[in-house]
């Protein structure tokens, strides 16, 4: 039996992108198996010990067994939690190194977030092949300090090869972002459905992300333009569970009829996001490929200020370029700011996307951005030839 390892946590798009790439390599896994070749893999995800990390992996049933480690963040900013992090990033590392040394996998791969660096370190240690993948535009730290324990380093954007020093060029491999399969195979009826939406609807649905944790920034800004948007849209808002239970929504709803609120949306999601005629959100990039391979017209508000590298800001700038996207609160690739966040600019953004046809026009630009491999299928590929799986392509 072989073990292959994933890594990567703190917020879903450290993790499912990952788990997209296990989904495929299983899928090689049982063409081998239907081959009459059966090599017993199993997979480990080793992540965060503490919030979302358990929960999602194990919902997904994309691996076998999870490994919960301690980890520590360097932050951009004065903090004493930076020291007392220091120390947790040094027990992340004994403890991923035990883990390693329990279960020996043939390769790991990470996804990033501050989680993965000490498994990435100690698989060095070990001598198990790293794979590392970058998702935004511009490399996070964790990903430049993992990138001198990998093999590959594997980027989203070509844009973002620049941001390494050329002896790091022969590892350097453009794949896209791996995206869940059901995304490819996402069904508007089944959104429609899950909406309780039953027919076609007579006006478009306006889908409200801020990630899997929630933005208070876009959701004080959609429950503030309420009566506006219900007129307009029926309005799809994934809340954040703590802003959730912060707030009376079910007071909301019986305002708006039209407003249908939920905490988080897990399993539906791919069919939700199918149902969507246009998106609101944050840029993260994993989110953003799920758009563009689901084919929708966006408006993006980026995290950004102190306590962000910036790297959601690069993103909305490159959806912009690509005329994918509105965005609000951010910047060109040229520098130039976009339009302040307030209610008038939402309204005006959002006022131009009831047109059908520039609906059609982000959607057709957006979708244009997807590999024609499955960025997910590639890196598995890879995966499988570092660890010396004879599965079937």
């Amino acid at each position: 039996m072989k073990w292959i390892a994933f890594t990567g946590g703190g917020t879903g798009g450290h993790i499912y992108p990952g788990l997209a790439v296990a989904d495929e390599l299983r899928k090689m896994l049982a063409d081998n198996d239907a081959a009459g070749e059966n090599e017993e893999i199993k997979f480990l995800w080793i992540g965060c010990n503490k919030g979302m990390d358990k929960s999602v992996v194990e919902k997904s049933g994309s691996c076998d067994a999870f490994a919960g480690i301690p980890s520590g963040k360097l932050r951009r900013y004065f903090s004493l939690q930076n020291v007392a992090d220091v120390f947790k990033i040094i027990g992340g590392f004994f403890a991923a190194f035990f883990v390693l040394l329990k279960y020996k996998p043939v390769v790991l791969f990470s996804k990033g977030g501050f989680v993965s660096v000490p498994p990435c370190y100690a698989a060095k240690l070990l001598k198990i092949p790293v794979f590392t993948h970058e998702c935004d535009v511009t490399p996070g730290l964790a990903t430049r300090l993992n990138s001198k324990c990998a093999e590959k380093i594997l980027l989203s954007f070509e844009k973002t090869q620049k941001y390494f020093s050329e002896d790091m060029a022969s590892r350097l491999v453009v794949t896209g972002d791996p995206v869940r399969p059901v995304f490819y195979e996402a069904d508007r009826s089944a959104g429609l459905k899950f909406l309780g939406l039953e027919t076609e609807p007579d006006k478009p649905v306006l889908l409200v992300l801020g990630g899997s944790l929630g933005a208070k920034q876009i959701n004080d800004l959609v429950t503030a333009n309420l009566d506006w948007l219900c007129e307009r849209f029926y309005v799809v808002h994934q809340t954040g569970k703590a802003w959730a239970e912060e707030n009376d929504i079910e007071a909301l709803k019986k305002q708006h009829p039209d407003y249908l609120p939920y905490p988080f949306i897990y399993g539906e999601m791919p069919h939700v996001m199918a149902a969507g005629d246009v998106v609101l959100s944050r840029a993260g990039s994993n989110f953003l490929w799920e758009c563009a391979v689901t084919a929708k017209p966006l408006v993006l508000i980026p995290l950004s200020g102190s306590g962000t590298r910036g790297d959601q800001v690069d993103n909305a700038a490159l959806f912009l370029e690509k005329e994918a996207a509105f965005v609000l609160g951010g910047r060109t690739v040229d520098g130039a700011e976009t339009p302040v966040v307030n209610d008038e600019n939402l309204k005006q953004v959002l006022t131009q996307l009831l047109v059908s046809e520039t609906r059609k026009k982000l959607a057709e630009n957006a979708h244009a951005m997807i590999p024609s491999e499955k960025p997910a299928f590639v890196i598995a590929k890879m995966v499988k030839q570092a660890a010396k799986l004879n599965c079937q392509d």
